[in-house]
């Protein structure tokens, strides 16, 4: 899981969507998390899946998590084609441009959508809660071996 928490609803998004990878029932997955700021290459590479989480900022992804592709674009490129991905992402009006900008990115790396994004405008519901545990459970139950 790679994220940049920034608030209070951001850091219920990240908990809620990290308690779904630990569904009962999901087993053998093992979760890294990272702060997007402090994400490598390295860390993609060694990933199965991944989730990101951003809240938007003017219309986009957080600094951070383009800070994040910026530095992992290359050296993950030819490597990661067909990784798995899910979004969560937190705004107070609008999410349309920063889910955009991050599909853009993990289209060009080549990743796959494995799950529909999590999105809560405004302060974080239970129903909204909800879909960032069931990205988080769907990612990691699709990790579990065989």
């Amino acid at each position: 899981m790679v994220h940049h928490t920034t608030s209070p609803a951001l850091e219920a998004m990240l908990a809620a969507t990290l308690e779904g990878t630990r569904a009962d029932g999901v087993e053998g997955v093992d979760v890294v998390i990272r702060p997007a700021l402090a994400a490598t290459a390295s860390d993609v590479l060694g990933a199965a899946a991944i989730v990101l989480g951003t809240p938007a900022n003017i219309g986009y992804m957080s600094g951070a998590l383009k800070h994040f592709f910026d530095q992992i674009y290359y050296p993950c490129q030819a490597a990661t084609i067909g990784l798995a991905y899910g979004l969560y992402v937190h705004g107070n009006l609008d999410v349309v441009g920063a889910q955009r900008s991050v599909h853009t990115i993990a289209t060009g790396l080549q990743w796959r959508p494995a799950a529909a994004d999590a999105v809560v405008l405004g302060p974080p519901t239970r129903d909204s809660l909800q879909s960032c545990w069931e990205l988080g459970a769907t990612l990691a139950a699709s990790l579990m071996p065989d």
